[in-house]
């Protein structure tokens, strides 16, 4: 049941406690395949999550239902649909809030760095393994891709103006601890995402100065992992703004220093999309990003291309269904 802690305060449940609970189910369902057959007990560790809409609000008071299934296995990866809906316990009203798909790898108990072979699932088609497989070779691609661009920094600008990227741009620091972490020592993926949309809230309400809620997740690639320990940075910054949606661009470094110190590293990264509601829940027009430099016009231009191929997904699949 949906608390008054896992809210804003206009009573929306935060899309990090949404995705935290999927992340959970996931990692449940996964890890338990992983370990039905004989060998090396292992747990399953998240590796990325695709594209994710906020499809209808979740308020206090009402219940979360979060089912999960297994749809591919991949030699080394298992791939996990999860579904989330609502239900409202005085009238019984339910609704779907979100479906998401995650990529986790199972990892040894006994060799965290040892990654083991996922026992295969039986598909009720043939033409089900090929689409799974399919989704399997995009994802590893576009990984890899994200990987590879994954350099920039956030620096504080010094006065900055509204709406300007410094103005909103955001950070938090957290130190790992034990409730953090799964039974290797290393950080669950929802305590992560929960960070990051935290992250990505702040960005969005220095911007616009109203109530904002999640709107979608873009992919959130899981590069590398967080060991117990680390000092772990949450940075946030504009990219994009449309008439009523605003990109954010989120990315966690590490700082494994108490146990094996190394040098900071770029562990996660992700694009969330926010829009602006009114008192009423009404969605509001957002104010434009103002852009300085290059590098933040390269940004924004390729932000407005995410946007404008996520749009024309969503008038096709209208248009078919």
């Amino acid at each position: 049941i949906m608390r008054p802690d896992d809210a804003n305060i206009a009573g929306n449940v935060h899309g990090g406690t949404i995705l935290k609970m999927i992340e959970e189910a996931g990692a449940i369902i996964s890890t338990r395949h992983c370990n039905s057959q004989a060998g090396e007990p292992c747990v399953a560790a998240l590796a990325r999550v695709e594209r994710t809409d906020f499809l209808s609000p979740m308020c206090i008071g009402e219940v979360a239902n979060v089912s999960a299934e297994i749809t591919y296995t991949s030699r080394h990866s298992v791939e996990v649909q999860v579904n989330v809906m609502s239900e409202n316990i005085l009238t019984g009203a339910k609704k779907v809030t979100n479906k998401a798909t995650l990529w986790y790898v199972p990892l040894s108990l006994k060799n965290v760095n040892k990654v083991l072979e996922v026992p295969p699932i039986q598909y009720a088609r043939k033409e089900q393994e090929d689409e799974g497989k399919k989704r399997y070779e995009e994802q590893k691609l576009d990984r890899l891709e994200t990987k590879q661009r994954n350099g920039d920094m956030i620096f504080p600008v010094i006065n900055p103006e509204p709406h300007t990227v410094g103005y909103s741009q955001s950070s938090l620091i957290h130190l790992v601890g034990p409730s953090d972490c799964t039974l290797l020592g290393f950080v669950h993926g929802g305590v992560t995402m929960k960070l990051m949309d935290e992250v990505a809230g702040i960005v969005a309400a220095r911007h616009c100065k109203t109530n904002i809620v999640t709107a979608s997740v873009d992919a959130i690639n899981f590069h590398e992992k967080i060991k117990k320990g680390s000092v772990i940075t949450i940075s946030g910054r504009m990219t994009f703004t449309s008439n009523k949606s605003m990109e954010i661009e989120v990315f966690v470094d590490a700082d494994p220093f108490v146990d094996e110190p190394r040098e900071r590293y770029r562990a996660v990264s992700a694009f969330f999309t926010y829009v602006s509601l009114s008192k009423e829940g009404k969605p509001l027009p957002v104010p434009q990003l103002l852009t300085e430099t290059e590098d933040e016009k390269r940004r924004f231009e390729e932000g407005k291309g995410r946007y404008l191929q996520t749009k024309a997904k969503r008038q096709a699949q209208m248009q078919q269904a």
